[in-house]
């Protein structure tokens, strides 16, 4: 979809699954390369539905343009992040970073680059705009973060993201148990370089990635995280160790010992952190982890077959 393909919010161009099938583009025959992507949406106003797009050599679906709603896709087994929202260019203004996208009830999972450190899940770095939005996502089994929101000097601040009604878990080690020591293997990566940004994050949950379940990673700004549970993290659940970030109702919990957590910034008696002991809370998150998407599309969570509400 290239740029100037482009329409209105009212009136936008269609790329949809036909009912009751699942088309999959597979992008095997392309080599690992940062100009193999998959499928490039840098029109606007488009909206993408129910399509699977793997084995890219790059992003499985990249997304240049603004306004655009990309719903019910899977991006898997791609040579870069599965889903990334960048400029279309190096010399792309930054009043054309890509802004007001929606990511809706999709999947990521199993994206691995051969240095495992750049493989995410989903991503808005670098040089992505304001307004920017992730709902009802699942981001599991990437060889680096289940989201990354890193930002760099060169470039300076994002736009701030929202990830809300959303699922990371297992990042770090592909479904097949391989892992990569160069990869950062967090479920939030927040940030980058000690540039504010103030993202949002609420009502959702980080299990059992390689690293840190929430990480400020060196944003220091004023983030939003409200009702999220973040359970059996590797090192710390909530990493957060500057910034004045603002931290309502959260619920972190461990099967067993591990780092206590870090929050730095405007904490309530309304979390409940760990340190040391689970709280009362936690009984509510004991068990297997399962996941789906219900017809609505919205993500259903339950642990040890108890739904979690949020």
């Amino acid at each position: 979809m290239a740029q100037g393909t482009d329409r209105t919010s009212g009136d936008r161009t269609e790329l949809t699954a036909y009912r009751g099938e699942t088309p999959v583009l597979n992008f095997a025959a392309q080599s690992e390369s940062s100009s193999n992507r998959g499928l490039a949406v840098n029109g606007s106003y488009w909206h993408v539905r129910g399509i699977v797009v793997e084995h890219a050599g790059d992003n499985g679906i990249f997304v240049g343009g603004s306004g655009n709603v990309i719903e019910r896709t899977v991006t898997r087994f791609n040579h870069d992040t599965g889903q990334q929202l960048s400029r279309m260019a190096s010399d792309t203004p930054r009043d054309q970073w890509p802004s007001n996208n929606l990511i809706l009830s999709a999947e990521s999972h199993d994206n691995a680059d051969s240095d495992g450190e750049d493989a995410d899940g989903f991503a808005a770095k670098l040089t992505s705009g304001p307004g920017n939005v992730f709902r009802h996502a699942a981001s599991h089994n990437n060889i680096d973060d289940g989201w990354d929101l890193y930002t760099k000097s060169d470039t300076g601040a994002i736009g701030a993201v929202t990830i809300e009604d959303s699922l990371a878990y297992e990042n770090g080690t592909l479904s097949d148990g391989t892992q990569n020591a160069s990869g950062d293997r967090n479920g939030y990566k927040l940030g980058g370089e000690d540039i504010k940004v103030n993202h949002v994050v609420r009502r959702s949950i980080a299990y059992d990635n390689g690293k840190h379940g929430f990480t400020y990673n060196r944003n220091p700004g004023t983030m939003t995280l409200s009702d999220n549970i973040s359970i059996d993290n590797a090192e710390r659940n909530f990493s957060f160790d500057a910034g004045t970030s603002v931290f309502r109702g959260n619920v972190w919990c461990r099967g067993g010992d591990g780092s206590n957590d870090r929050t730095v910034g405007n904490a309530d008696g309304s979390n409940q952190f760990w340190t040391g002991s689970n709280g009362s809370r936690c009984s509510a998150y004991a068990g297997a982890l399962d996941w789906d998407f219900a017809t609505d599309g919205r993500l259903v969570v339950t642990f040890g077959g108890n739904r979690v509400n949020r």
